[in-house]
């Protein structure tokens, strides 16, 4: 055999030009924007032209350098932001995009995106109107309060409504509230940003009013209560009820505050969950600010909802900030789509993803349990160990913070690769299914696996463990 002569490897590397000509009648490439497909062709040459050079011997043949570009070009124009099936039994998976959108969100969101609407057009006189009057009165008419306002995302609304409140003052707030939400950022640091200046009060796991009232001075602007909506203090623990906080902040002229968080519009204890303060029950306390999430329990888009005193609102919606945060034309017909169905109890529980996927009675769970597992074992035969069993599932997203939602899940423990392996490749397979693994077993949740997503389940499954 002749030794590698990267002198003559170089001089027979083609030409990008004629590349880029032998690409153009190549249905590998159709469909690929010509830019991509250049840039993949230059990219190919480069790594083939290092290798050369580091006297690794390499081929420079069209074919074989066609068949690498193409490789990059697709991944270059790859979706970044893909489905995936979500079996972990964690109904609101942050890193998996939260609530589910109902059919009417969907419907709405397409009609309103395809024409030009009245977003900021009031039809009746032809002036300019306001973009949150979509949705006003709906939340208003939903949780007694007097006025309302939409932002980005619940965090923005806690910076909006204390940096319009209480900038330059103190805000008083208990200890054990002073909490960390998604991605580390922490109560403390939102309210730095806001231009307020914290004020803590009591310890970690008790606050009593007096402490609230010893706290209060010239400097004080406002009362701060943070819901425990993704955590819990057991033991000897003692709060303030947001009514009591109330109560105390009009005998003290001071302004109050509550972080809701995982924001509620039903009573969930009539499903047999724990009772959480649903939205209209902080309102009637009579605080001036409540603030709550529209993509957790709500089951909307991701939003920051402020509801309150009228006054309050209005002081809030001429804030510059409000321009940064405001929400686009696609998340208020989302939100709008969503909120109508809270009309009736009855009729949001079947439409909207997350509260039936939360309520869902356990005989159903156990009936989508039987119907996934004779399809994954017609599928696999005795490729894998199938069985069901007795597990839980969680809300996530911040909400009921340990609560355990009894189900039935499938259990598979290959015998041909490693359960981890397994876990690896179902996670990589199109569309990428999200599972868990518990007791060195694959766990697949039919609580949140969607109608239909069984048989892509089944399938991808088969394809993994068919002996070689």
């Amino acid at each position: 055999m002749a030794p590698f002569d990267k002198h003559n490897s170089l001089k027979h590397l083609p030409g990008v030009d004629h590349l880029l000509d032998l690409a153009k009648k190549d249905d590998r490439f159709i469909g690929i924007p010509r830019s991509v497909i250049l840039d993949a062709l230059r990219k190919t040459l480069d790594h083939i032209r290092q290798d050369i050079l580091a006297d690794i011997e390499t081929s420079t043949d069209h074919d074989t350098i066609l068949l690498a570009a193409n490789i990059l070009a697709k991944e270059k124009i790859r979706p970044r932001l893909v489905p995936v099936i979500n079996a972990t039994g964690v109904v609101l998976h942050t890193n998996l995009g939260r609530s589910l959108l109902c059919e009417d969100a969907l419907n709405n969101i397409r009609t309103i995106a395809q024409s030009y609407s009245n977003l900021e057009l009031k039809i009746e006189t032809g002036k300019r109107g306001i973009r949150y009057e979509a949705v006003d009165d709906l939340i208003c008419e939903l949780t007694g309060a007097q006025s309302a306002i939409v932002v980005n995302n619940n965090a923005g609304a806690v910076l909006l409504a204390l940096n319009t409140i209480a900038k330059d003052t103190q805000v008083v707030v208990s200890r054990g509230e002073l909490v960390e939400i998604g991605g580390s950022f922490r109560v403390p640091d939102v309210m730095a940003k806001s231009g307020c200046i914290l004020k803590e009060v009591g310890t970690t796991n008790r606050t009593h009013l007096r402490d609230y009232a010893d706290a209060v001075s010239d400097s004080t602007g406002l009362f701060l209560k943070v819901h425990a909506s993704n955590y819990k203090i057991e033991g000897f623990t003692a709060s303030v009820d947001l009514k009591d906080l109330v109560l105390l902040g009009k005998n003290k002229n001071i302004p109050v505050m509550e972080d809701l968080g995982s924001g509620t519009l039903i009573d969930f204890s009539k499903y047999g969950l724990p009772l959480e303060p649903t939205i209209a029950d902080s309102v009637r306390t009579g605080a001036d600010i409540i603030t709550f999430s529209g993509d957790k329990l709500l089951g909307g888009p991701q939003a920051g909802i402020i509801v309150g005193q009228k006054k309050t609102i209005d002081l809030i919606k001429k804030n510059p900030l409000t321009r940064a945060l405001r929400i686009d034309k696609l998340t208020l017909a989302a939100l709008e789509s969503t909120l109508k169905l809270y009309r009736d109890e009855d009729t949001a529980i079947q439409k909207i993803p997350t509260l039936r996927m939360l309520t869902i009675p356990f005989k159903d769970i156990c009936k989508k349990a039987d119907q996934l597992f004779k399809i994954i074992k017609e599928a696999l035969g005795d490729l894998a160990d199938i069985e069901v069993a007795h597990l839980n599932s969680r809300p996530g997203g911040g909400s009921f913070p340990e609560l355990n939602l009894a189900t039935q899940c499938i259990t598979i423990k290959p015998k041909n690769i490693s359960v981890s392996k397994l876990e690896m490749h179902m996670r990589l397979s199109t569309p990428s299914i999200i599972g868990r693994i518990e007791d060195n077993k694959y766990i697949l949740d039919p609580r949140t696996i969607q109608d239909g997503q069984e048989t892509v389940i089944s399938s991808t499954l088969a394809k993994l463990l068919v002996k070689k």
